[in-house]
């Protein structure tokens, strides 16, 4: 597992980066799935946040926490993490137990086992509602003012410059993020 930190308006410390690989490192035990993990810490109006994410098995899952210790955001966002790979690996274990069960190993057929990964969970929320709507260029300044207009917490639109598909979002301190689909 590959764990890189990241400092914003802060500069990682050593001791911060040893506590914080030591308690990562647990999640490891619990998922050995885990392949990256990229650790974010800053500081914004004496709270420390720390976000992570992790990369396991095409999957990502994220986590932040704020508190005014950096201590002890690193030690809420590893319990929060915890129950998310829990859930995650729960659901990934059942999954695979219901599509072999009752097979012989000669009948196991791979196609199906990952169509069965590929689906919802019984427990998973349904898509209640779809919605269609033409996505005109423009700038994410101008985006940002039509979100403000419908009164959305986020916004998708066409870029002008890049002519990607972009979306524009209100973040919990009042700024906007972007989020630039990366296309392979």
């Amino acid at each position: 597992m590959q764990i890189i930190f990241f400092g914003k308006h802060v500069e990682v410390t050593t001791a911060f980066r040893e506590y914080a690989e030591s308690k990562l490192s647990k999640l490891e035990r619990l998922f050995d799935h885990v392949h990256e993990v990229h650790v974010v810490e800053s500081i914004l109006r004496n709270q420390h946040t720390v976000e992570v994410t992790l990369k396991a098995d095409g999957t990502t899952i994220r986590a932040e926490e704020r508190s005014p210790d950096m201590y002890s955001s690193i030690d809420l966002v590893t319990a929060k993490l915890e129950r998310q790979l829990t859930r995650y690996k729960d659901r990934y274990v059942s999954h695979k137990r219901e599509s072999l069960q009752g097979l012989k190993p000669g009948e196991i057929n791979l196609e199906e086992i990952h169509a069965s990964d590929a689906g919802e969970s019984i427990e998973s929320p349904a898509i209640m509602r779809t919605k269609r709507f033409a996505i005109k260029p423009m700038d994410p300044e101008e985006a940002s003012q039509e979100m403000e207009l419908i009164g959305h917490d986020f916004y998708v639109f066409r870029n002008a410059d890049s002519e990607e598909v972009n979306v524009i979002y209100k973040r919990r301190d009042g700024n906007y993020g972007l989020i630039e689909p990366l296309i392979d």
